[in-house]
């Protein structure tokens, strides 16, 4: 069974099906006045709802961050996760990857797992976040792993040059995280990344809370940007792309990156084929002018 012990467990509140809800509280909590404030959304801390068969991140009974499959943990379960892999069609073999927002842990602990020559560091605000990470597998930290409770802006701004792939997945309650929202933060992670680096962000929530977002990535990296929806969890994913020499809107070679996807699909297990389709189809349809232009670029 993974780790559990050190946390406050108590039936889940949100339905009636067996859940578990495990907390960041003491033994002697009072589950009542525990269960009234998970239902009226008073409970300020991030909680672990465990059903059996996977556990969930939340922030609230109805925001879900991260989620893991017991039987297999290091996997991406959330397909937003797998698309957010999608920096592999451009960036194969990074030897830095940083990542901006740990929530559950799945992309750094698929990272460690299928990219053994990466060093890694995740970079999550919320120390409460990381206190639940033995309840999510992650491995302890070492040579290749680092977990550092900060600001990931404030971080970037002190960061080594050379980030091969920075990996943005920063949410509060409200939505993406605001230090990171704006002109300032794009161009210090352009700074920071290496020659052939990519900034890959998951872009959550109403087209028109990110829309600028989209427009100042834009603007930054001189339009060298991707944009494609994840239906599946109602998110889209951002690339951009350090190197001149990547123009998403001309010069892509999408047979060649189809056949590096197949590849990539034997290799990770993802649906990298899929992933270039609906890159090329978000191109084609001009989706990142059409939602930059919601942001007033």
């Amino acid at each position: 069974m993974p780790a559990r012990s050190s946390l406050f467990e108590m039936p889940s509140p949100f339905d009636e099906h067996g859940n578990t809800v495990l907390l960041l509280e003491p033994p002697s909590a009072k589950v009542g006045e525990l269960r009234a404030r998970l239902l009226d959304e008073s409970y300020g801390r991030p909680f672990v709802v465990d059903d059996g068969e996977r556990r969930y991140l939340q922030f609230s009974a109805h925001l879900i961050q991260s989620a893991m499959r017991l039987k297999e943990p290091n996997a991406l379960d959330l397909r937003y996760t797998q698309k957010m892999m999608s920096f592999l069609l451009f960036h194969p073999r990074p030897r830095r990857i940083v990542l901006i927002g740990l929530g559950g842990g799945s992309l750094i602990k698929y990272c460690y797992t299928r990219l053994p020559a990466t060093h890694l560091t995740a970079v999550e605000l919320d120390p409460d976040v990381i206190a639940l990470r033995d309840a999510f597998l992650l491995p302890p930290d070492d040579e290749r792993l680092q977990v550092l409770q900060a600001d990931g802006a404030e971080y970037l701004a002190e960061a080594e040059k050379g980030i091969d792939v920075l990996l943005v997945d920063a949410f509060d309650k409200i939505g993406f995280a605001p230090t990171l929202a704006n002109k300032a933060f794009f161009e210090q992670a352009k700074a920071k990344l290496s020659g052939s680096g990519v900034l890959v962000v998951n872009l959550a929530g109403e087209a028109e809370t990110y829309a600028g977002v989209i427009g100042q990535a834009a603007e930054t990296f001189d339009d060298r940007v991707i944009v494609f929806p994840v239906r599946e969890d109602d998110n889209h994913v951002m690339l951009a792309f350090k190197d001149s020499t990547i123009e998403p809107g001309s010069s892509l070679n999408w047979r060649r990156l189809q056949t590096l996807a197949k590849s990539l699909r034997s290799k990770f297990g993802l649906d990298f084929p899929v992933f270039v389709d609906k890159m090329e189809r978000a191109m084609r349809m001009g989706l990142v002018q059409r939602e930059a232009g919601r942001g007033g670029r």
